[in-house]
Order: C-alpha cells, then sequence, then structure tokens
C-alpha cells in the first residue's frame, strides 16, 4: 500500500491510523463508547468520528468489516473501534455503527477545475 493509497484491507487500516496516533481500542458498551483510557463513557450522539473504512468481502457478506478512527471527547485520546458490518454483526454495535458512520464527515477535498463553457 503506498502512503497515499486507501487501505485496502482491515490489518492496513488499523495500521496507518497507529501510525498516525490512533493507539486506544474503544469499545460499545451498553449504547454508550467506552473509553479504555480515562474509562469515559460517551453517547454515541458525542463520539468524535475522525476516519471511517468500510471493507466489503467480495464474495461472502461475512468478510463485512468497518473500521472507524475515534477520538475520546472526555480525554482526547486517539483510538480504534473495529466490528463486523451486516448480517453477522452485533446488534448493538450495528446500531452504535450506523448512528457513528452517518455522523462522519470526510474533510473537504479540493475540487478539479471546471473548464470554461463552451471548451
Amino acid at each position: 500500500m503506498a502512503a497515499d493509497d486507501a487501505p485496502e484491507t482491515v490489518t492496513e487500516a488499523l495500521a496507518q491510523l497507529e501510525r498516525d496516533g490512533y493507539v486506544a481500542d474503544f469499545n460499545i458498551e451498553r449504547g454508550a463508547l467506552a473509553c479504555p483510557a480515562c474509562q469515559h463513557e460517551c453517547p454515541i450522539d458525542q463520539a468524535i468520528i475522525e476516519r471511517v473504512y468500510r471493507f466489503e468481502g467480495p464474495s461472502d457478506p461475512a468478510d463485512e468489516a468497518i473500521v472507524l478512527g475515534l477520538r475520546c471527547p472526555g480525554c482526547g485520546i486517539k483510538g480504534t473501534y473495529v466490528s463486523s458490518f451486516g448480517p453477522n454483526a452485533d446488534p448493538e454495535a450495528m446500531a452504535g455503527l450506523g448512528y457513528l458512520a452517518g455522523r462522519h464527515t470526510p474533510a473537504p477535498t479540493a475540487s478539479p477545475p471546471v473548464p470554461p463553457s463552451g471548451a
């Protein structure tokens, strides 16, 4: 994987996030995001989502997974949350993941130049 390429596997995504300082391993417990560093339990709607990677198995829906790069609003530590996605996922995790992934807004990217009209 080149530095500017999107990761192709969960392992590559986790390695990239770790290089970028995402070192904690978050969990969803009782409907809240649990920080392993400060033990803060953050309601899902207050989680700070910085990166989202979704992987789909080429032929098997059981291979679907999602990797989130998160930041704890309590202590600021950056970490990850990984879960299966789709029919084999834990229902509580899926409810939280659906909400988290829907809230993520990627950083704006430069738009390609618009050619002059008539060109």
